[in-house]
């Protein structure tokens, strides 16, 4: 079997396992300054008036940890497959061992949606006043030490503690290190890695506007459009448009598109027409999850998770809380990447190993402990001394491309 609860992954080797349904910066400078939309009495002015560009929204950090602290939750606590008899994490039903504890864990996946909505707004803010070559740079240097670790842990925990998953091949594997496994209809090392596919086809068509140079009119015209197609490429029936606009997530990300340009232009009644739009779309693809996927929660549960954070979101893009400034949110943030790579495979192996030593709930919150410690090592030992390596040498190579005659 290829997968357990999050998508395309190494095959299972236990055999109570239930079958598996099929399945988270910156543009070019404008020749002119462009006027900014007109907004609703009581609006903000934009965030530039304020001199709000430059600074770090905290709490973005603050709830992209907690997103991914609700993803390991979830997949160690609150999966179908977790609450089956003879499951190969637990060896019982999971609602029976920590109750509780299940009935919160099976709404964790929506931190998934969450990454995506964050990575929407997070990229848009991170592109303006940056080249194509920019953008490139930042999400190669951002996306792929922590990535290329995560698979040699992976990898060498499968060995290691072998009998729960199935160590895929070895071409696999390396094919894996590309980040393009799934558009090689290739297994994933680790079932989380399928994240990683939606968020690339969303910077590859988000280019498309760097290169234009990010503007409002542009951005929103790009969410237009984008929007448009992911209602239309179901129905299409055309996979080739199924792959490029991705239905499933597309809303998410504009939602994320959308609060920032609240962020940076204030609102108007058309920004809020168009995230009242992503609201209703997103809710419905939750929904759809639920049925096809998750089957242990609900979704009215869901839509509410889903519209608080969407609130919350709205509270930020209009400075509510811009005085949330601790610094010890910003190495929460640094966390959450290598967190959401390891923790998977690895984690639901250790419990495997470990859960006849302590109490169920004792053993999550300690295998979390561990990953989150884990992740704060790979930030600083890994993540940092090679992405500066990696830009020193991307930036020399693009250097050379651009400076090179026609000889």
């Amino acid at each position: 079997m290829r997968g357990f609860d999050v998508g395309y992954t190494a095959p299972l080797r236990a055999s109570g396992a239930a079958r598996l349904p099929a399945q988270p910066l910156p543009p070019l400078a404008e020749t002119a300054p462009e006027r900014p939309p007109s907004r609703a009495p009581g609006a903000r002015t934009p965030a530039a008036a304020h001199g709000r560009e430059g600074r770090r929204l905290y709490v973005i950090d603050g709830i992209r940890l907690l997103a991914a602290l609700m993803v390991a939750v979830h997949h160690y606590a609150g999966t179908d497959r977790l609450d089956q008899p003879g499951n190969p994490v637990w060896d019982r039903p999971v609602s029976e061992i920590m109750p509780t504890v299940f009935r919160f864990a099976t709404y964790g996946w929506i931190g998934v949606d969450i990454f995506f909505v964050i990575s929407g707004f997070v990229i848009c803010m991170s592109c303006w006043g940056r080249t194509p070559r920019q953008f490139f740079v930042s999400r190669v240097i951002r996306l792929y030490p922590a990535y290329w670790f995560a698979i040699a842990f992976t990898t060498a925990v499968i060995v290691a503690l072998p009998g729960m998953w199935e160590r895929l091949k070895l071409r696999e594997i390396l094919l894996n290190l590309t980040m393009l496994q799934s558009g090689s209809a290739s297994p994933h090392v680790d079932g989380v890695y399928w994240t990683l596919w939606t968020e690339l086809r969303f910077y590859l068509l988000f280019l498309v506007v760097v290169a234009m140079g990010l503007s409002y009119r542009r951005v929103v015209v790009f969410c237009c459009v984008w929007g448009a197609a992911a209602m239309l490429a179901p129905i299409s029936e055309l996979r080739l448009l199924i792959l490029v606009v991705n239905p499933v997530a597309a809303w998410f990300f504009i939602a994320g598109l959308v609060l920032y340009l609240m962020y940076r232009f204030g609102q108007d009644l058309l920004l809020w027409g168009m995230l009242g739009l992503a609201w209703l779309m997103g809710q419905m693809e939750l929904g759809r999850r639920v049925d096809a996927v998750e089957h242990v929660s609900g979704w009215r549960g869901s839509a509410l998770i889903f519209t608080a954070f969407l609130l919350f979101m709205v509270a930020v893009a209009l400075g509510y809380t811009d005085r949330i400034r601790w610094k010890w949110l910003v190495t929460a943030g640094a966390l959450t990447y290598p967190l959401y790579l390891t923790h998977y495979l690895a984690g639901t192996t250790l419990i495997n190993r470990l859960r006849d030593t302590m109490d169920p709930r004792l053993l999550i919150a300690v295998v979390i402990a561990a990953f989150l410690l884990l992740s704060w090592l790979i930030h600083r030992y890994v993540e940092r001394p090679a992405a500066r390596l990696l830009k020193r040498g991307l930036d020399t190579s693009f250097a050379r491309l651009r400076n090179a005659g026609p000889g």
